[in-house]
C-alpha cells in the first residue's frame, strides 16, 4: 500500500508544470540579448548589433551597415530608444517572442515584439521585430 502511495505520488509530480526557476531561463537569455543588441545600437557597435541577427536576417541584410542602417531609418526607437522596459514573453515552438515597451527618441510610445528563433546550438538569434505604435495616455 505505501509503495502504491510512493508511486502515485511520483507520478503526480512527474505531472506538475516545469517550476519557474526552469522557465526563466529562455526568458533571462532572450532579455539579455535584446539589451545587448540595444546597447550596440546606442553604442553604434554595428558587428556587435549584427551578431545578434538571425542566419535568415544576415542573408537578407548581408553586411553589418547594410543591416545597421536598415535599422536606424526603420526601427528608430529600438535604434535610440529613451526608456525600455520588457513586458509579456512566450514561447511557440523553436520561437521565443518577448514584448519590449520602448519609448522612442520623439517621446512616442512603441511595442516592440522581438522574435528570437532557436538555433541548432541552442542559442538564440533575433529573427525579426514587430514595432507597434501605443495611442498616447493622458497627461501626467
Amino acid at each position: 500500500m505505501i509503495r502504491t502511495l510512493r508511486a502515485f505520488a511520483c507520478m503526480a509530480m512527474l505531472m506538475l508544470p516545469v517550476p519557474a526557476a526552469f522557465a526563466a531561463e529562455p526568458v533571462d537569455t532572450a532579455q539579455s540579448i535584446i539589451q545587448q543588441q540595444i546597447e550596440a545600437f546606442l553604442n553604434e557597435d554595428a558587428a556587435t548589433a549584427y551578431s545578434f541577427a538571425s542566419p535568415q536576417i544576415q542573408g537578407k541584410f548581408p553586411d553589418k551597415s547594410i543591416f545597421f542602417e536598415m535599422v536606424k531609418r526603420g526601427y528608430t526607437p529600438v535604434y535610440r530608444p529613451g526608456n525600455f522596459a520588457f513586458g509579456r514573453s512566450k514561447i511557440v515552438g523553436d520561437t521565443f517572442v518577448q514584448e519590449v515597451l520602448i519609448s522612442g527618441p520623439d517621446g512616442k510610445d512603441w511595442t516592440a515584439l522581438y522574435f528570437l528563433v532557436k538555433q541548432p546550438d541552442g542559442t538564440y538569434k533575433i529573427n525579426g521585430v514587430q514595432m507597434l505604435q501605443q495611442a498616447p495616455g493622458p497627461e501626467i
